[in-house]
């Protein structure tokens, strides 16, 4: 890394009368000066502390460079602990799945069982209607049997022979 510094000859100082201020002492001073000293101390001043600030501009780029690593790296764990929870959400699904399928289960099994119970009914109605018509026919057998035997009482004028 190089610092460009411009020699300080090109520098115009004032002196005017009009333009004297309490610190004209100070820009009498800096007349004194020599360019080329100004020159040769620039150059000491850079050559002291450029070697210092080029080993911190490394540190720093070093510095910077860990700290992107440690974003990747903590970009990863986040993802990680992301997939985790995605686990989690995936375990909770599975035993939600598992819970409805024994309802659903349940529910079957309370299906065949009032189907069985219904079906027995069926049955069973079917049946005592079957005694119904059964007995209904039995007691219209009897009623007609009774019209017989009673049209059989029944006085019958004699025929005259």
């Amino acid at each position: 890394m190089s610092l460009d510094v411009e020699p300080l000859s090109d520098l115009a100082l004032v002196t005017d009368a009009d333009d004297r201020s309490p610190d004209e002492g100070l820009v009498d001073d800096f007349a004194v000066v020599d360019t080329k000293a100004v020159e040769q101390l620039t150059e000491g001043l850079i050559s002291h502390y450029l070697p210092d600030l080029q080993r911190s501009k490394l540190s720093l780029k070093e510095l910077t460079q860990n700290q992107e690593v440690l974003l990747d790296t903590l970009q990863q764990e986040i993802s990680k602990f992301k997939e985790c929870n995605s686990v989690l959400d995936i375990n909770a699904l599975f035993s939600e799945a598992k819970l409805y399928y024994s309802k659903l289960v349940n529910i079957r099994k309370e299906m065949m069982v009032l189907h069985e119970k219904t079906s027995k009914l069926k049955r069973r109605a079917l049946k005592l209607q079957q005694k119904r018509q059964k007995e209904e026919l039995e007691r219209e057998q009897q009623h007609e049997k009774e019209l017989e035997r009673e049209k059989q009482l029944t006085a019958k004028p004699a025929k005259r022979t």
